[in-house]
């Protein structure tokens, strides 16, 4: 059995499940909700994340990026229209297609600044939308590379679904949302946080807590590149 039967398989029991169906009807509102608010901020020229400070690593790069002109507008645009098209029945995969290489770009800024904002909700987001683009993979493998079988159609609307509780599968979302929570509190020895007294509360009665202090003056009050924050921090610390 090549890929292509392979996952035409996986996707007919998939579709004909009823949990999984609601599932994604939630990943579809919950994106849509994330790009709407930030959408329209963009359109109307006002900054995203206006409370972030502009010395923060992320606030460098909003900062920035608001004074791109059109550009920005842009963006929101973007944003907005696959938001909606993630609303509507018909319009769902090419709204997931849109959706996709704007995720995984904010998924990506997120790690490298390590932006509390969207650290946990960003890769999240992006499991999400590939969770949708595989509910409309009868959609999507058309412009897949692969070899599809003669007659190919689109999934109709199952007669009766199944009830049955897929347990290994959402076993699996709550374990992805853990990991990337365990990530978010472990995986840096050291995070910028969104202003300066929540940086500095992390090294409170701690062994590096003069190392961290001067680490958060770094970022919030001069405004350095985090990369050299952090290694003067790992030079410094005990």
């Amino acid at each position: 059995m090549n890929i292509s039967s392979k996952l035409d398989q996986i996707h007919t029991q998939a579709k004909q499940n009823r949990w999984l169906r609601y599932f994604s009807v939630f990943c579809r509102l919950a994106l849509a909700l994330g790009f709407i608010p930030s959408g329209l901020t963009k359109i109307i020229g006002e900054r995203f994340a206006s409370g972030l400070a502009v010395n923060h690593p992320m606030g460098h790069y909003l900062e920035a990026l608001h004074h791109t002109g059109y550009y920005y507008t842009f963006i929101g645009i973007a944003q907005l229209t696959a938001a909606i098209l993630l609303l509507i029945p018909r319009t769902v995969t090419l709204g997931a297609i849109l959706y996709l290489p704007i995720i995984i770009n904010i998924c990506i800024l997120s790690f490298a600044l390590r932006f509390d904002g969207s650290f946990v909700s960003a890769p999240l987001m992006v499991l999400a939308n590939l969770y949708i683009l595989f509910w409309n993979y009868d959609r999507l493998k058309f412009v897949l590379p692969f070899k599809m079988r003669s007659g190919h159609v689109i999934s109709e609307k199952p007669k009766k679904y199944s009830n049955k509780f897929p347990t290994f599968f959402f076993t699996g979302v709550i374990a992805s949302v853990g990991i990337f929570i365990l990530y978010f509190i472990y995986g840096h020895e050291v995070m910028p946080r969104n202003s300066l007294p929540e940086c500095e509360k992390q090294f409170a009665d701690t062994e590096n807590e003069t190392a961290g202090l001067k680490f958060c003056e770094c970022i919030h009050t001069y405004g350095r590149h985090l990369n050299e924050c952090v290694e003067e921090y790992e030079k410094a610390e005990k």
